[in-house]
């Protein structure tokens, strides 16, 4: 097993393992959350071992706010139950590669090196950004495409608090031109959590539970206009309509989406019904569409549920795999060259010159 580790710290989640192997080894939420039967905040379980845990209105601490470091004493404490109880490593036997937010400012990098270097002893570090790590990533996977031969490509990270845009060439990232939109998954569950609580019941609270929604039922329409259509059709012909199950504390402690096979049914809509929507929906009498609404509002109060139509692609999911985990794979690939630990800072360079002089290295 390598001694070399590699940590993606994201906003939203943590992925974490040692460099080489193709999947992280842990996968948390980058959080600490303190549910309504607790009096104390608790550290954060592996996600594929949550099913057990009560999330509902759930609060909620996170050390990143829109991609960058605001609390390094929550930050420290996530990343020891991380290394000793998680991954079980010693820091000071560890070199670790770390990714990092582009345009981090220099008191985030100092705060980020002293965690690393003074807390937990780490015996070396590298620090990179993750469109080059993607970019990696994907020219490994193709040794003789076009992004291999032109060694330059068009990455866009759409992250738990931002989106970026930025170009890559042989593997560094050209900051002058990288473009930053403050927009990520976190406003998205935001607005969902609005359209739900207007519509159906109230979730502002349930943070945990909306994002599993999001990640369960969204996705990106590919024509908005007919998906509309079919939105406010009735019965069974709407091929949007799907019911989540609340958790209910007793019976299942996790939500659940009610007709697994009904929710996919959208899939099946062919090309030719996109550009044909039908006239009869576009004359649906407003009173009726009202009413049923209402209707649906009742049900599902007394259900403990609530269906999602339109707000299925109003609230788009973009979680591609295997890309998502393409920032940390091309960081295990990286960690795995012979070259990678020349070009680390050591624990001896930082003391010696500080943060400032050793960040240069990572051409940031």
């Amino acid at each position: 097993m390598s001694n070399i580790v590699v940590l993606d710290n994201g906003g939203g989640l943590i992925k974490a393992g040692h460099g080489g192997e193709r999947d992280p080894a842990v996968t948390i939420p980058n959080c600490m959350y303190r549910p309504l039967s607790s009096k104390k905040f608790i550290h954060p379980s592996p996600t594929a071992a949550s099913a057990t845990e009560d999330l509902t209105s759930a609060a909620v601490r996170r050390p990143i706010d829109r991609g960058y470091l605001i609390n390094s004493d929550l930050q420290r404490d996530i990343w020891a139950h991380l290394f000793s109880s998680l991954l079980h490593i010693s820091p000071s036997a560890s070199s670790l590669l770390l990714t990092e937010p582009l345009f981090a400012l220099p008191s985030i990098q100092r705060a980020t090196d002293e965690l690393v270097f003074e807390d937990f002893n780490f015996k070396s570090l590298f620090v990179a950004d993750p469109p080059s790590l993607v970019h990696l990533y994907e020219a490994s996977r193709r040794p003789y495409g076009l992004l291999s031969e032109t060694q330059c490509s068009l990455v866009v990270d759409c992250g738990f608090s931002f989106t970026h845009a930025a170009p890559v060439f042989q593997n560094f990232t050209v900051n002058y031109a990288v473009k930053r939109i403050d927009l990520g998954g976190k406003a998205l569950t935001n607005y969902l959590k609005e359209l739900v609580s207007y519509r159906a019941i109230n979730v502002m609270d349930e943070t945990f539970i909306i994002d599993d929604v999001k990640e369960k039922l969204c996705f990106v329409s590919l024509d908005v206009a007919r998906d509309l259509q079919i939105a406010r059709k009735r019965g069974k012909d709407n091929l949007l309509r799907c019911t989540y199950v609340l958790p209910d504390g007793v019976t299942h402690t996790k939500g659940f989406v009610k007709d697994p096979d009904a929710a996919q049914r959208y899939l099946s809509l062919s090309d030719g019904s996109r550009s044909q929507p039908s006239e009869t929906v576009k004359d649906m009498d407003r009173t009726e569409v009202m009413e049923e609404a209402r209707d649906r509002k009742r049900a599902d109060l007394a259900k403990n549920e609530f269906d999602l139509t339109n707000e299925r692609f109003l609230v788009p999911e973009m979680i591609f795999q295997p890309a998502d985990l393409g920032v940390w794979r091309g960081g295990s690939l990286l960690a795995s060259s012979p070259d990678f630990q020349a070009m680390c800072v050591t624990k001896a360079e930082y003391e010696e010159n500080g943060s400032a002089r050793c960040r240069r290295r990572f051409f940031h």
